[in-house]
């Protein structure tokens, strides 16, 4: 597999990430890492974000969490307040305390498919063998791919991804990383260009 065919498609610094991860993750194959690189580069904004955004104002908050913000009275006490936005709506839930713990906002998402819960990070810190509990950041700024590489291996999905390049397969992936088929078209543009650039 020749990963220069890349270039100018996935930033570099991605580029160097993908040999420590390929044998590790099992992601050892064209399709499998166009499948996995397709969920990344959308679930990213093509590979910009790594940590996840969570400035929102109420009527965002009313419709992006509404189980959690049930009416607009109760988003406008937490708008624009990243830090108890994440607390409220991560608590108590993936191996995180009470809202008054911090632990919500502290293992927000971060990474390329957003990495989220303190148990998840605590998981991926023992595959990886540093300490990322203590230093939540690392999953965004030293592990952005191999956080969502272990997501991708710990879920099953390279094995999906071994189903084919049809839409049906990109679309069963997105399911699972995405809950829904959020940003499909998306999804399966970006597999389309790296599996014709990788194959």
């Amino acid at each position: 597999m020749d990963l220069t065919k890349l270039k100018g498609h996935v930033p570099d610094s991605v580029i160097a990430q993908i040999p420590g991860i390929q044998t590790k993750f099992e992601l050892n194959t064209s399709l499998r890492l166009a499948h996995f690189l397709a969920q990344c580069g959308h679930e990213s904004g093509n590979f910009q974000l790594v940590t996840e955004n969570l400035n929102y104002g109420a009527n965002g908050l009313f419709i992006t969490f509404k189980k959690y913000f049930p009416t607009q009275e109760v988003a406008k006490l937490y708008e624009r307040q990243p830090e108890k936005i994440g607390n409220h709506v991560y608590c108590n839930r993936n191996g995180n305390g009470s809202e008054a713990s911090g632990e919500g906002y502290k293992f927000r998402g971060r990474g390329y498919i957003q990495l989220t819960g303190k148990v998840n990070y605590q998981a991926f810190s023992t595959s990886i063998g540093e300490d990322c509990v203590a230093s939540p950041d690392l999953v965004a700024t030293k592990y952005p791919l191999a956080s969502a590489a272990w997501f991708f291996y710990k879920n099953g999905l390279h094995k999906i991804a071994d189903g084919g390049s049809s839409d049906q397969v990109v679309t069963e992936v997105t399911k699972r990383v995405n809950g829904g088929t959020n940003g499909l078209a998306d999804r399966l543009a970006h597999f389309k260009e790296y599996f014709a650039l990788l194959s």
